[in-house]
């Protein structure tokens, strides 16, 4: 009887631990996201809390075709993509439209829904660069094996510092949880066609 108790109360216990590792599992899921946002804008890598949307391309903005800003391209993929810019780079004047595209390979054998993040050096000049379109502003569905080009239509303001001489973009491309709906409905209209990627 004794040892029955004994056992008994040994699972209580362990049973006790799980649920209070659980929790606290939980609670530091939870607590992440909020606790990455904060380090990334101590950092000044505060990309993600920053609105990155589509303005619009005022036809009366003046170019400043005094000066002249080199745009370097980047290109992250996390997890099984292959990921690059068209050009490395390109030189615009303040207030011209311009436009650069990404490529992307989903190399898996599987559907997957993906996001583009930008970031931007030097950091100050993120206000100064102008998304007019950006496949960064939404979940892009991918088929397997699908290749895709994705443009980037952007101008630089022409109230950019006339020390900045050069932006770098940069986008990270990354495997999100669940299917985007939009982006879903998307590769479906679509028949999840991409361009060939050479």
């Amino acid at each position: 009887m004794s040892r029955d108790n004994e056992t008994s109360g040994l699972n209580r216990t362990l049973l006790g631990k799980l649920i209070v590792i659980a929790v606290v599992m939980f609670g530091f899921a939870y607590a992440l996201n909020p606790f990455y946002r904060q380090i990334c804008e101590a950092l000044g890598l505060n990309v993600l809390t920053q609105k990155d949307g589509t303005v619009e391309f005022d036809k009366n903005t003046q170019v400043d075709k005094t000066r002249n800003v080199v745009i370097e391209f980047d290109a992250n993929a996390q997890g099984p993509y292959r990921f690059r810019p068209t050009v490395s780079n390109m030189t615009v004047h303040p207030g011209e439209l311009a436009t650069v595209m990404y490529e992307v390979v989903n190399t898996q054998n599987r559907d997957v829904a993906a996001q583009a993040i930008p970031s931007y050096a030097p950091q100050n000049a993120m206000q100064h660069f102008k998304k007019v379109e950006c496949f960064c502003f939404k979940q892009q569905a991918l088929k397997p094996n699908e290749a895709r080009q994705m443009p980037v239509v952007f101008f630089i303001d022409p109230a950019l510092p006339k020390d900045v001489k050069t932006i770098t973009l940069s986008y990270t491309f990354f495997e999100v949880g669940g299917m985007d709906k939009t982006a879903t409905k998307t590769a479906a209209v679509n028949g999840g066609a991409g361009h060939a990627i050479r």
